[in-house]
């Protein structure tokens, strides 16, 4: 499946593109721990008849890069602290559950029926610390949770590095996840790591449209391919875990998705 963009305004000497073309990439089998997710990746791009070129990205979901780095946790395996049997009662939730997500958490930031945010011990706020049992198998009726890639950053970096020679280009790798928003409903697609582009585009001393030099702007590029590649992705049962971007192109130096993190003494709201 392929979604094409309306044109783009380019960004002054930084950022261009006039159209952009999103590709799902067929046929992508159900990945398990240990499996060679770059070559899943790469078997996938010729499947779909694409040699990806310099500056096109591969989008990632983030569940398939868990789990073929072995990021599932039996939850019988899990024995809750007295701190997380606490919260279980105030959420609703599953004490083991609760206590895995302090695990790969660095403190809670609010609690309700039905809801656990914390932040994640990689700096990410969000719900459960990217905890999920959707799209997991759980064989035997053992019941398994996934936690997030130890270093998502570093995943994409080794990911471009297999792609980069496969195709021999300069191929930019993103790991995306949903996030929910504080104040908007719904979820969209948010990039949790980046390799090869400007994950964040500092815009500020560029004029706008009338000469008047930007002071704040910043772009979360990765962010924005990712909510694009996100579309194609679905929520549910699609099926369709990685994505093949086309058009974008920039002249920006590389950062990781951590840059797009906000430091927490510019965090007004905790």
């Amino acid at each position: 499946m392929t979604v094409v963009a309306a044109p783009l305004r380019p960004a002054r000497g930084q950022l261009h593109g006039a159209t952009l073309a999103l590709t799902a990439l067929p046929d992508m089998p159900l990945v398990r721990p240990g499996d060679d997710l770059a070559g899943l990746l790469i078997a996938a791009l010729r499947r779909a008849g694409i040699a990806p070129a310099s500056q096109d990205v591969v989008v990632v979901a983030q569940k398939i890069v868990s789990k073929a780095e072995g990021r599932l946790v039996r939850l019988r395996d899990v024995r809750p602290s007295l701190r997380a049997t606490a919260l279980a009662v105030d959420t609703g939730k599953d004490p083991r559950m609760v206590e895995l997500i302090l695990s790969e958490s660095r403190e809670v930031v609010r609690h309700a029926p039905g809801l656990l945010v914390t932040e994640h011990r990689l700096g990410f706020v969000m719900a459960n610390a990217g905890i999920d049992q959707s799209n997991v198998e759980h064989p035997d009726g053992e019941e398994l949770a996934l936690l997030l890639p130890l270093d998502p950053d570093a995943s994409c970096a080794r990911l471009k590095t297999r792609l980069d020679a496969a195709f021999g280009a300069d191929i930019a790798v993103l790991i995306n996840d949903s996030f929910g928003r504080p104040w908007r409903q719904g979820v969209t697609g948010v990039a949790l790591g980046a390799s090869g582009l400007p994950a964040l585009l500092d815009m500020v001393g560029q004029d706008d449209l009338f000469g008047r030099a930007m002071r704040i702007t910043e772009i979360a590029v990765a962010d924005e391919i990712a909510a694009a590649a996100s579309l194609l992705m679905g929520q549910t049962a699609a099926g369709q875990p990685a994505v093949h971007l086309r058009g974008l192109r920039w002249d920006a130096a590389a950062r990781p998705a951590a840059d797009l993190l906000r430091p927490r003494r510019q965090d007004l709201f905790r």
